[in-house]
């Protein structure tokens, strides 16, 4: 990284264990994306539970060259972060993952000979950062607001046509890369 990782603990103490790890985790995104900016980390603990134990909230955000890549773990249904380390783990990997991502895209490795399908905009939910695409077959396809490339997330309207990158997700079919078709030569 270009700048000093920023790292910050809200509702639990410092601890130089766990910037440690954080650090080492952050050097090794270097190897995904050679142009990081910039990047900062927060460890928070949003809700105290006495009973169940806590369940922490790892948040990424990361500056290259002309994107931001956001990655919010907070999934606090999840049994699983009530182990910081696992926490850790999985942000980093999906911060690993858009990296990889941004990074095909810049290079222009999506491969051409297959044709990435097209898809309206069904739904949005603002307030929650994310829509879901209706596929010509007819199959609903969910997708998060940094899945729009180019931060273009405010500008999509329902029945916007798009094309789009589909992954299978945790809950279903979900769209990785979305790009409006006709913005910038497509995907």
């Amino acid at each position: 990284m270009r700048l000093p990782l920023q790292i910050a603990f809200h509702n639990l103490p410092p601890s130089d264990e766990i910037e440690a790890k954080i650090r080492e985790e952050a050097e090794r995104l270097d190897e995904f994306h050679d142009r990081i900016m910039s990047g900062s980390v927060v460890v928070d603990v949003p809700h105290r539970h006495h009973q169940e134990g806590n369940r922490y909230q790892v948040r990424i955000d990361l500056r290259v060259p002309g994107d931001e890549i956001v990655v919010r773990l907070d999934k606090a249904k999840h049994a699983e972060y009530r182990d910081l380390d696992i926490a850790i783990r999985d942000a980093f990997d999906e911060a690993r993952r858009q990296l990889e991502d941004r990074v095909r895209i810049e290079r222009g490795q999506v491969k051409a000979h297959e044709a990435l399908p097209h898809a309206r905009v069904a739904r949005l939910v603002q307030e929650g950062d994310y829509g879901f695409l209706a596929t010509p077959d007819g199959r609903e396809i969910y997708f998060h607001k940094h899945s729009v490339l180019d931060g273009g997330f405010p500008e999509l309207e329902v029945g916007t046509e798009v094309r789009f990158v589909e992954e299978q997700g945790e809950k279903g079919p979900q769209a990785t890369t979305v790009q409006p078709v006709g913005r910038h030569g497509g995907l």
